[in-house]
């Protein structure tokens, strides 16, 4: 009678898609073959890369190993790179961890070491997994918490390419990706009078600004979320400005950055985003949801205009959306609208990047350091012509793969979309550091003198003339 597994068939495909496509054969079952420590090493050493699952009625730990060995029981084996994750019943899966696995038995316990630190081990008699961690004190003592699983199995790896780059790739990722969501959570604008940091995506209809966006909340939230409508040709779908908070979590908090998504620019006039929205876009006149219409622009006289924006309420960073494999294709119309564009943006005083999106392969990226990952990209000299072309810095230039037809998270793309997110809220802090704090708070003033006397003038404009078209839609 054939052996089978306890994972259904959604987590099985999970698990597959997460460790790269490949085939899980299963090795062993506590259920079925003997609970004993030495009979599953036995039936599992020297199979190559394994993945080992350990069930709980809502939990599976998962871990993957490049080999399942032990030379001596007793001994710890030589460090084995590996992953360790979880699948919950109500959420994606998790990476949880990215370690160096040493292993020994001791009392018949498999017990597994990161690091030389004892983090679990296994008891397949009694069905116990103790996980241990360190008091707060100077005893050098663990505390111990078992807990009773439902069975466990270990599956052989089949179709790995390359297996010691590929965990070596993801090890490395991991490496960056937990400190750098962990640094945007505790994200703070370096003013204090702002409460939240606003980056506005501007670029061409289909260059992957809404794109980005889900694949930044995707990342937070920890599954595949598409809250940004994403077009599927050159017709811009996005027609309301929207600004969109970051949450951790389905039910977290929300962090302290947006990002703004508007309609795509159109070379054509009439077509796409107006140009008269963006100075008042980029002063913070304009709510959330308007909608937008290429041919009337908002003006002080819209009931829902924002008379006296604070600077909170300002875009803080404009970040220029551009596919990387149409920028030699860009008009001169284009070209023309976004510097008109960037000098309005010099002149409201925005910090600026540009984003080069839809590059492929990102897996191929020197991971040895994310901090240099644009040298690898595509050609030096085409950056350093669209860069020059919008007047942004070379050293503010990212490229990025976005999330666009995938259902599961790939930590190298995410630890990549991560590392542009940090460097662009890095820019806007110096942006603002620059700026003397009573200059902001001078401006701030200024600004909301000004608005209110636009307000007033449009108000008397309409009392002398009501039945005249005040542009209220």
């Amino acid at each position: 009678m054939a052996v089978t597994t306890r994972l259904t068939w959604n987590e099985e495909k999970r698990l597959q898609k997460l460790l790269g496509n490949v085939s899980l054969r299963l090795l062993y079952k506590s259920s079925v073959h003997q609970s004993d420590i030495f009979y599953m090493l036995e039936r599992c050493i020297h199979q190559g890369p394994t993945v080992t699952i350990i069930y709980f009625s809502e939990v599976l730990w998962v871990v993957f190993m490049l080999e399942h060995y032990l030379e001596k029981s007793d001994k710890l084996t030589r460090p084995n790179p590996s992953l360790k994750f979880s699948f919950r019943k109500d959420r994606e899966s998790e990476i949880t961890g990215i370690l160096e696995t040493e292993m020994k038995i001791v009392s018949k316990q498999l017990e597994f070491y990161f690091f030389g630190k004892k983090e679990f081990s296994v008891d397949l008699g009694k069905a116990i997994l103790s996980t241990y961690t360190s008091k707060d004190n100077d005893s050098g003592q663990n505390f111990c918490h078992n807990t009773k699983f439902l069975e466990c199995e270990v599956f052989r790896v089949e179709g790995i390419k390359d297996d010691t780059n590929y965990i070596s790739k993801i090890t490395r990722a991991m490496k960056y990706r937990n400190p750098l969501v962990a640094e945007l959570r505790a994200y703070k604008p370096c003013v204090h009078i702002i409460s939240e940091i606003r980056i506005l995506l501007l670029g061409p209809t289909g260059s992957g600004k809404s794109s980005f966006i889900n694949s930044v909340k995707s990342i937070f939230r920890g599954q595949r979320t598409r809250h940004a409508p994403v077009g599927a040709d050159i017709t811009s779908i996005t027609e309301q400005y929207r600004i969109y908070p970051i949450k951790y979590g389905k039910y977290g908090t929300c962090l302290q950055f947006s990002l703004c998504d508007s309609m795509g620019i159109h070379e054509k006039e009439g077509v796409g985003l107006c140009m008269e929205d963006i100075p008042y876009i980029l002063k913070g006149c304009v709510p959330d949801r308007y909608q937008l219409n290429p041919n009337r622009p908002i003006t002080p006289n819209h009931p829902t205009f924002i008379s006296s924006p604070s600077l909170k309420d300002r875009i803080h960073c404009v970040a220029y959306v551009l596919d990387i494999n149409s920028i030699q294709d860009l008009s001169s119309k284009m070209v023309a609208k976004l510097k008109q564009i960037q000098k309005e943006v010099l002149k409201c005083g925005t910090a600026c990047v540009l984003l080069l999106t839809n590059m492929d392969n990102c897996s191929t990226l020197p991971q040895d350091n994310f901090l240099n990952m644009a040298k690898a990209m595509t050609s030096q000299s085409q950056i350093m012509d669209v860069s020059k072309m919008l007047s942004v810095p070379i050293y503010n230039t990212f490229m990025v793969e976005n999330y666009t037809s995938e259902w599961e998270l790939d930590p190298l793309k995410d630890t990549q979309i991560l590392f542009v997110l940090r460097q662009m809220l890095r820019i806007v802090d110096d942006f603002l550091e620059d700026m003397p704090l009573e200059e902001i708070e001078m401006k701030t003033v200024r600004e909301r003198n000004e608005g209110e006397k636009n307000v007033h003038r449009g108000m008397r404009m309409f009392h002398l003339f009501p039945d005249e078209d005040m542009n209220l839609s």
